[in-house]
């Protein structure tokens, strides 16, 4: 602005001083209905010039109040700012103490002023949860959705986890399907995907996501087995509800190939079959397994098994004792086996192997049971001592 009045100054003296070196300014003449305006061209350049200036004069003056109106705003809004950012410092702090109250106020004092507002009032409604204020919860949900505008997915996010906290598990499974649909592989989507189908018992959607699971790299090996594990074990126990023993003999059929073969769902299974009531399918099951493989948790089995016909169990310990040793809880159960059928001397026998190699209170208890029946009252009674000292200690 300056270099532009500048010249219009050296514009202006051109026209005035060129004219009066060469002694001739000129005449200019203005007429109006009453007023005939007569000056030299040099006072018309002036006159202009002076308004130019006026002007300019009046624009910058203008300008400055203009400015400084908007510094002053901006002064207080950065204030704000500035009190924002030390607010959520100071709640982030309290966070970590577990006052939840402090942090709640901290965050929503100046929330709208922070850098990220969503984040403020999204921890806000965590920690209005922890409180135990529902209604504050919602609000500050929903004024952050407000403000997240398009990118709703932190706003979802956090409310179905606020829902799994406060165990409104099946409105938390209503918006995890609708995220899925959106965001199938965010992580958090399927941590919460996870929990909200565990609670509700979405066994089968569950597995659906598994491979997901996997691919988001979640878990280590052996926790994402363990929750697969849980996931079969969930859909057996919904099929033994529905349908009983049949139920679960349809399922366990309709399984693939590897999920049959496992070892951990194979005793599972056969648990249930106990539970239904099916010795028969039960003991089906531990004889198939302990072909394939040694399990101490089929052995335990067999101890609940009221079997009707006992002979190919039988059989199967005493491959297993020479396969594997005569192991005191290979030797246990074959004694109880035999004791459920009356073969007193062979279980009393097994029993005192058992106790030799592994000191047990309850085969102490079998053993003085056994030599009750076989009318060895005396040697009974001091096993029975022999087992109460041992409980004892």
């Amino acid at each position: 602005m300056l270099r532009l009045l500048f010249l219009l100054l050296i514009l202006v003296a051109g026209i005035a001083v060129g004219p009066m070196l060469a002694g001739h300014q000129g005449a200019v003449m203005i007429q109006t209905d009453n007023y005939d305006i007569k000056m030299s061209v040099t006072g018309l350049a002036i006159l202009i010039a002076l308004l130019f200036i006026v002007l300019f004069c009046l624009e910058w003056v203008l300008r400055r109040i203009f400015h400084t109106s908007a510094r002053t705003k901006g002064w207080f809004i950065g204030r704000k700012s500035t009190r924002a950012r030390k607010q959520t410092r100071a709640a982030m702090l309290k966070l970590t103490e577990g006052d939840f109250s402090q942090v709640e106020k901290l965050l929503t004092r100046n929330a709208d002023h922070a850098e990220q507002p969503v984040v403020n009032y999204l921890l806000a409604a965590e920690a209005a949860q922890q409180n135990g204020d529902t209604q504050r919860v919602n609000d500050y949900l929903s004024r952050a959705a407000e403000l997240a505008d398009t990118d709703q997915l932190p706003v979802d996010i956090t409310r179905i986890r606020i829902q799994l906290a406060q165990g409104e598990y099946h409105a938390a499974r209503h918006g995890i399907d609708q995220l899925l649909n959106d965001a199938p592989r965010h992580p958090e989507v399927l941590r919460l995907a996870q929990q909200a189908y565990l609670k509700t018992g979405g066994y089968a959607s569950l597995l659906e996501i598994i491979p997901s699971i996997e691919k988001a790299k979640l878990y280590d090996e052996d926790t994402l087995e363990t929750l697969r594990l849980d996931t079969y074990i969930g859909l057996m126990d919904q099929a033994m509800s529905e349908g009983g023993s049949e139920g679960l003999k349809l399922w366990w059929k309709n399984q693939p190939r590897k999920v049959r073969n496992n070892q951990t769902l194979q005793v599972e299974l056969a648990s249930h079959f106990i539970d239904c009531d099916d010795n028969e399918q039960a003991q089906k099951i531990i004889l198939d397994g302990l072909k394939h493989q040694y399990d101490e948790r089929l052995i335990l089995l067999i101890q609940k098994l009221e079997s009707g016909n006992p002979d190919p169990l039988e059989k199967e310990l005493k491959m297993q004792i020479q396969e594997h040793g005569a192991t005191p809880l290979l030797n246990s159960t074959l004694g109880q086996l035999l004791m459920k059928h009356g073969e007193w001397e062979q279980a009393s026998a097994v029993l005192k192997q058992a106790i030799e190699q592994h000191p047990d209170a309850k085969d102490y208890a079998l053993l003085a049971d056994a030599l009750d029946k076989l009318n060895r009252t005396q040697e009974a009674a001091q096993i029975r001592r022999q087992g109460l000292a041992l409980s004892l200690k």
